[in-house]
């Protein structure tokens, strides 16, 4: 009897105490309340500045808060660059969001600054094995990653099929046939193509990467050190001069990516290098002009090169640390993924954004876009482009050097010194390399 006792004086008590956990602020949480409803503000920044995409996601949180009253998120939409700036003078004092977009090579800084947290349960609920393999791990760290790719897509080099044959010139596969191509496209207000050098973005980064990737090299070095003096790199170098001083508008010393873009979109230049997110800026700028592009390869060097992966770009979305309500966002952020909302969101902008999980672009409704149909053999360009290339520098693995290659705009100060100052080729590429690996040495590269 007295251990029966004893026995109901301890359940009675822990329930006693349970309770009591239960119902104290202490026991709140970011599900709200007792039948686990969710609940709280979170705050999403994202850069999908253009009109569909941006009206995708908003449609999204809007059909979330709805199947969750208590929950408000807040969407604050920043341009790629400006995004940079923003989390990067934010993180001190706590200024950033609960759930975000970002560029691959800024994850791993975030990463380093122990700024987003590990996505493992929000990946396994998605489903794991849905997600290509890569794209997971440009974020992983030992067991952990740390962002979820949202889409996927590459750059490819994009031709005004319509000028090569008014002209009788065969699509370029090499780097010499892109130049004399250009040369003879320049003409009547069209320029061959535009070689953006601004150094407000990475457009000279990813143009020299272009031609050194193509050739197998890299801009990292194994062990993470900037090689700008190699003579595949001087090589680089001085085949986007020459293609500037030949080719390209003189403005073009000062572009960044959008206008950059916006000339191809318009019409003004026969070549360009970008995603299929091309096909959305001509539709909307030129929409005569739809039935006249196309998606080819990256040149190579030699035409007998190896085919290589060039720049492939896994844009994820990550969850930061200073969330205080990190179940929401990542319950956000699991929606997406769901059928309807995936597929609505890659609508947004077709063959731009390419699906990062299996089962997606055998469903009808992806299929039967119009956009997809028109476009068919550009997608296909891409899709093979995607499967070969990484993030620029990652060809090694991924690293906050890379992060840095991309972000601090050096090797496009290194060609506005060779082009507006003069300087040599190789003095310039000497003093931009070692200004990049002295920088490298003074920030602190191991993450966890």
């Amino acid at each position: 009897m007295k251990n029966l006792k004893k026995f109901l004086f301890v359940l009675l008590t822990g329930l006693v105490a349970l309770i009591i956990s239960g119902c104290s602020p202490s026991g709140e949480n970011s599900k709200g309340n007792d039948s686990g409803e969710l609940s709280g503000e979170i705050v999403m920044w994202h850069s999908f500045t253009q009109g569909p995409r941006l009206e995708s996601i908003q449609k999204s949180a809007d059909e979330f808060m709805k199947k969750h009253p208590k929950v408000k998120i807040k969407i604050e939409t920043f341009s790629w660059n400006d995004f940079y700036t923003k989390w990067t003078t934010g993180l001190a004092n706590g200024n950033v969001p609960d759930v975000s977009t970002a560029l691959p090579n800024q994850v791993m800084e975030m990463i380093n600054s122990d700024a987003i947290v590990p996505l493992n349960d929000t990946i396994d609920k998605i489903g794991k094995d849905r997600f290509n393999k890569t794209a997971l791990n440009e974020a992983k760290i030992g067991s952990d990653y740390y962002s979820v790719p949202l889409y996927s897509h590459a750059q490819v080099m994009w031709v005004r099929t319509d000028l090569l044959k008014q002209h009788n010139i065969e699509v370029p596969k090499t780097w010499d046939e892109l130049y004399e191509a250009s040369k003879k496209l320049t003409a009547d207000g069209v320029y061959g193509m535009s070689v953006p050098l601004g150094t407000n973005d990475f457009m000279a980064t990813r143009f020299l990467n272009f031609y050194v990737r193509s050739a197998g090299g890299s801009l990292l070095t194994k062990d993470k050190k900037v090689d700008l003096t190699s003579d595949l790199a001087q090589e680089g170098i001085k085949y986007w001069v020459k293609m500037y001083k030949d080719v390209s508008p003189k403005d073009s010393l000062n572009y960044n990516v959008l206008q950059q873009a916006t000339l191809f979109y318009q019409g003004k230049t026969a070549f360009d290098f970008n995603s299929g997110f091309h096909i959305g800026g001509v539709e909307a700028n030129s929409p005569q002009l739809l039935e006249s592009i196309d998606a080819y390869p990256i040149p190579k060097v030699k035409a007998s090169d190896k085919d290589q992966g060039i720049e492939t770009s896994n844009v994820p979305m990550v969850v930061w640390k200073n969330s205080k309500h990190p179940e929401v966002a990542k319950a956000f952020l699991e929606y997406l993924y769901e059928q309807d909302n995936y597929v609505g969101f890659l609508d947004s902008t077709p063959v731009g954004m390419l699906p990062t999980i299996s089962g997606i672009s055998d469903l009808p409704a992806y299929k039967e876009n119009e956009t997809r149909q028109k476009f068919q053999h550009a997608e296909q360009v891409i899709n093979e482009a995607v499967q070969k290339g990484t993030a620029i520098g990652y060809e090694n693995g991924p690293s906050v050097e890379a992060g840095m290659l991309t972000n601090q705009h050096i090797i496009e100060q290194m060609f506005q010194d060779i082009i507006t100052n003069g300087k040599d080729p190789m003095a310039a590429a000497k003093d931009a390399e070692k200004q990049l690996n002295d920088l490298f040495e003074t920030v602190a590269v191991d993450v966890k």
